[in-house]
Order: C-alpha cells, then sequence, then structure tokens
C-alpha cells in the first residue's frame, strides 16, 4: 500500500478539520433580533449543537477519507516518492 500508517492518520485528521469548518455553519439560528443581555454576541447561535456536529464531522471525514485513500491505492491520485537518499 503506498500509504504507511502515519500518512493515513495525518490525512484523515486533516480531512476531518477541513470538513468541522463546513459543517460548523450549517442548522445555526441566531439569537433573536432583541438586544443580548447576557453578554453574548449578536450573532452567536442559541443552541450550537457541537456534539452532534462532531458526530457528523467524524462519519463525513470517514467517507470523504475513504474515498481519498481509494483514488490513492488505485493510482488514480498518485502520491509522488520522496526519495531518502537524498535527504539529510
Amino acid at each position: 500500500m503506498p500509504l504507511g500508517p502515519f500518512t493515513l492518520v495525518a490525512t484523515y485528521l486533516t480531512v476531518w478539520w477541513i470538513v468541522l469548518f463546513a459543517i460548523l455553519p450549517l442548522g445555526t439560528s441566531e439569537q433573536t433580533k432583541e438586544p443580548p443581555t447576557d453578554g453574548t454576541q449578536w450573532g452567536a447561535p442559541t443552541e450550537p449543537r457541537l456534539k452532534q456536529k462532531f458526530i457528523t464531522t467524524t462519519w463525513v471525514a470517514a467517507i470523504v477519507w475513504a474515498i481519498i485513500v481509494a483514488l490513492v491505492w488505485i493510482g488514480w491520485m498518485p502520491i509522488p516518492h520522496i526519495n531518502q537518499s537524498g535527504a539529510l
């Protein structure tokens, strides 16, 4: 396999982080148009539901990661070979 365990984990964490920022704004509702009285910002969501968003991020990232690994495995997205003899 062209990907080692460290590369697989690093790729998954990178994909997870990118997917998190894509999912965070989904389903948020801003506070009412009344002035906030408890010290929150005007645009802060009333219920952010972060646990649900982290779970959604995990399975969406797993699907995207599996597609990326499959594309690398079959050779449609090649990873350049790094020559170890030229390294310091």
